[in-house]
């Protein structure tokens, strides 16, 4: 899994916010967009990309995208 491929995944999860506005220090709770709707598009795509289920308290346990990250490599 590569980091850039990781950050642009999660970035196409939004409809407004300018992908190129997130990077793996973006505090994702911190975005406009960010919503339990939206949390739930991550999970779909982290399962369907990766192969790996993260959960709600995977994302209250993180900060930034580097968090989230770095759960799902532990679980590679």
């Amino acid at each position: 899994m590569k980091e850039n491929d990781f950050v642009k995944n999660f970035a196409l999860q939004f409809d407004e916010t300018d992908p190129e506005s997130i990077s793996l220090s973006t505090n994702f709770k911190d975005l406009e967009e960010w919503s339990s709707l939206v949390a739930l598009s991550v999970m779909a795509m982290v399962d369907e990309e990766y192969g790996v289920r993260i959960t709600a308290d995977d994302f209250k346990n993180s900060s930034t995208l580097a968090d989230v990250f770095e759960t799902i490599k532990k679980r590679l």
